[in-house]
């Protein structure tokens, strides 16, 4: 009986479907994303410096509205690809699959438009705390269109493990939305009006260059083989979809509460409330570079962890994360104590000093954009598992720990105290999954451990940060207790391989 499409099959090795390792995807993502973190980094920089800071705390509560609503409008079904994908393109279904959640996406997508342009005044109140944003909220409406048909095209290519073109998609929108956020800012309106348009636009066109970049590469999708019937299809998809769907919320609620919080709880006007948020998106702007680089090789790391799990190296699963877990937070502890070095350089100069509530809580959000990017890498065994429900559960757990202690600490310290309640939100969480992970067959080792505790020390100060760094690199150089030998070939195997390649390269 055939067994669909094999490692060896003609449709692994297609040009038209190509799919990349998990090392050389990691390689091709941080090449790629430098270029368009860059040019976010200006792009941002200079929203700061064009917009005030009510209006670009009207910018962060609506780009927090999108990421909420997106994934809530469509239950979440395209998260469901990077774990199915490969199982349905085993069985020769996957263009079923593709077909049918594309027609219910399409259908509850309109249905959410729909709603939030019929419910202007609520959504104004809700997002922004006042009524006189409607104007705003129907432009959030149209932009949640081309926002949901990216991150189905995305999510579809990263699933096949397509790196170069989900790679090349981000770029563009990247680029996109760079070039006409300031073009709009410059020359019609420098409101959140005109950044609102821009994302929109630049979601939209993406998604019209990822359609045809799908329809190029459906004919090396497998014929549709056995009939899959409805209930066959959604009976699996939607539980996970449904997990998926509430680990998205809890994630979307938990990174949003506290924005929310200042502007519903905090005891002054709401403009001034959006401004606290627009000082808050100050001390963002480069941490959340370093969570936007997590969730994107967390994102490409489970289609790889899936494919080891479904061909029954689940060993493999839990010995790839501790080793990655170590060199990811080695790396990104090193980057947010280079940030804290350069603080000074990018609020007195880049914002032109117009954010001092900004820089001074920056070392805390750092501290919390750090142990959330692990967080992000760290659930990938519980999806393994199909047991997302326990990251639901953690963020659940998060969430109620942050709005308690806001309620506490906001109307006290005000910003401070929001991000304070943040940062402990962001503990819990963390050490509730990887309690999760260990009763489930997978523990931290000691050197991912040691990596996570980092983050502590960024309100000490950045030098500080560096002497624990340099102790820890020296320890797992000198000792095998962080880096095992095993790890160590490995990567000394993996470092020579890429010195053969980059050989060939000059040669070539």
């Amino acid at each position: 009986m055939s067994t669909g499409p094999t490692a060896s099959n003609p449709l692994i090795e297609s040009p038209t479907l190509r799919t990349d390792s998990l090392a050389d995807s990691v390689l091709i993502l941080l090449g790629l994303t430098v270029v368009q973190r860059l040019i976010g980094f200006c792009r941002a920089i200079l929203f700061c410096r064009w917009l005030d800071a009510e209006q670009l705390g009207r910018w962060d509560m609506a780009f927090s509205f999108l990421m909420l609503a997106a994934p809530i409008s469509v239950l979440a079904l395209p998260g469901a690809f990077r774990r199915y994908v490969e199982q349905y393109r085993r069985r020769s279904q996957l263009r079923v699959l593709v077909r049918r959640t594309a027609l219910a996406c399409a259908v509850m997508t309109a249905a959410a438009v729909v709603t939030i342009a019929s419910a202007r005044p609520w959504f104004s109140r809700l997002i922004f705390g006042t009524d006189q944003a409607t104007g705003l909220v129907l432009l959030l409406a149209a932009s949640l269109l081309g926002v949901i048909a990216f991150h189905f095209l995305f999510d579809l290519f990263a699933a096949l493990r397509n790196i170069r073109a989900v790679a090349g998609l981000q770029l563009l929108s990247t680029v996109l939305f760079a070039a006409l956020g300031v073009g709009l800012l410059t020359f019609w309106d420098c409101s959140a009006s005109s950044v609102v348009i821009a994302y929109g636009g630049a979601c939209t066109l993406s998604s019209l260059v990822a359609a045809g970049l799908l329809m190029r590469v459906w004919k090396a999708f497998p014929e549709d083989g056995p009939r899959l019937p409805h209930r066959a299809l959604w009976s699996k998809l939607l539980p996970f979809a449904a997990w998926m769907w509430a680990t998205s919320l809890m994630a979307n609620l938990f990174e949003v509460a506290d924005r929310y919080m200042i502007v519903h709880c905090s005891p002054v006007a709401s403009s001034q409330a959006l401004a606290q948020v627009g000082e808050y998106h100050s001390s963002r702007v480069v941490p959340l570079l370093l969570v936007a680089v997590a969730g994107i090789i967390g994102s490409m790391m489970m289609p790889h962890l899936s494919h080891d799990w479904e061909s029954g190296h689940r060993d493999r699963v839990g010995a790839r994360l501790n080793l990655f877990l170590k060199l990811f937070g080695f790396a990104i502890a090193a980057l947010a104590a280079l940030i804290l070095l350069a603080a000074p350089l990018l609020f007195g100069v880049a914002f032109r000093g117009k954010f001092a509530g900004g820089e001074a809580v920056l070392p805390w959000t750092l501290a919390y954009c750090v142990w959330f990017s692990h967080f992000m890498i760290v659930q990938n065994y519980l999806l393994c598992r199909e047991k997302g429900h326990l990251a639901t559960v953690a963020l659940a757990v998060g969430l109620a720990v942050n709005v308690a202690l806001n309620l506490v600490l906001l109307p006290r310290l005000q910003l401070f105290g929001a991000v304070l309640a943040t940062t402990v939100a962001n503990v819990v969480a963390l050490a509730l999954i990887a309690l999760f992970n260990h009763r489930l067959g997978f523990t931290l080792d000691l050197g991912a451990r040691a990596v996570m505790v980092v983050p502590l020390l960024l309100p000490l100060g950045p030098w500080v940060t560096f002497a624990v760094l340099l102790a820890i690199l020296i320890e797992a150089i000198g000792s095998d207790r962080l880096l095992s030998r095993e790890e160590k070939r490995e990567l000394t195997a993996g470092l020579a391989d890429y010195r053969r390649r980059f050989r060939r390269l000059r040669t070539a």
